[in-house]
């Protein structure tokens, strides 16, 4: 028997692994570069952005963000344009986790050298879309209202996904936010918030505009994002994770999305799946020991 339950974890640890990193040891070749460097970083130990982007909680705040991203239909028109989610959705996953965990962990030098590949690919991808007016309308990834909203919904979801299943957050969650900013600044994002308050004053700002809306191609993408093309042994978990992540949108963005919050005791339930997680991958990952052997190696070089 427990030969059978070590077997279980085992397989189970290795398709969470290639899920999240494309690697079943969790370790790409791009985290080892992580080690490189001559600086801690934009943020370093300590840091509200480490503490956040460390936690388990990512996991949820990830599907809370793809799934808050659809509701601005030009944000939609990029994924649905130019997005290979439908050919390789874990390729774009492990790509999108690239950025994050490099801009969090790695030196200086290497966060903006990966924010300028995101960069490089955003000039790519331009077409229009129909926006809520039903008027017809040029888009550019590049376009700052398009990158805000990103921005905003990302900052959003992984925040309020730690509030729920995560830990303290050093300098709580102003610090994040603005230290977040620096993320979005890399980007292109301009007047990132800094600020909880801010956080919440522009992503009201973006309902109150009249620019969000639900229809065909975000029904389509959500349903992408609640079945995904996963192993069939990680499907339950998975769908605890989806149902914790819609409970936690406010109901206005849920009605949007056609989706309902489960009747049953999802935050809980996410919770323990979060804590299974972690039991089976340790508590750090491998971009953030990476990040401290670098920072370690500095402070006595």
């Amino acid at each position: 028997m427990s030969s059978l339950v070590d077997g279980f974890v085992s397989s189970w640890r290795s398709h969470l692994l290639v899920t999240l990193s494309g690697n079943d040891e969790g370790r790409p070749a791009w985290v080892g570069t992580m080690e490189l460097g001559d600086d801690a970083g934009f943020f370093g130990p300590g840091s509200a952005s480490w503490a956040v982007h460390g936690g388990m909680a990512t996991m949820v705040a990830g599907i809370r963000a793809l799934l808050m991203q659809t509701l601005h239909p030009g944000a939609m028109a990029g994924v649905h344009d130019w997005s290979r989610y439908r050919e390789d959705p874990l390729g774009r996953l492990s790509g999108t986790i690239q950025w994050l965990v490099t801009v969090t962990f790695a030196a200086t030098e290497q966060a903006e050298r990966e924010s300028g590949r995101v960069g490089r690919f955003h000039e790519r991808v331009v077409g229009s879309y129909v926006d809520a007016q039903g008027v017809q309308r040029p888009y550019s990834a590049g376009d700052p209202e398009l990158l805000s909203w990103v921005h905003v919904v990302f900052t959003d979801a992984f925040l309020a996904s730690h509030r729920l299943w995560g830990g303290p957050i050093p300098g709580g969650a102003d610090r994040y936010v603005r230290e977040w900013a620096k993320a979005g600044e890399l980007v292109g994002v301009q007047d990132p918030p800094r600020s909880d308050a801010e956080l919440a004053s522009q992503l009201r700002a973006f309902s109150d505009a009249g620019v969000l809306m639900g229809g065909d191609r975000v029904a389509e993408a959500v349903r992408f994002i609640r079945h995904p093309p996963l192993r069939r042994g990680m499907l339950p978990f998975y769908r605890i994770m989806f149902a914790g992540a819609v409970a936690s949108i406010p109901v206005e963005y849920r009605r949007m999305l056609g989706l309902r919050r489960s009747p049953l005791p999802v935050v809980w339930a996410t919770g323990a799946v979060l804590g299974l997680v972690r039991l089976l991958l340790g508590a750090s990952s491998t971009s953030e020991d990476a990040a401290r052997a670098r920072i370690a190696r500095l402070a006595v070089s």
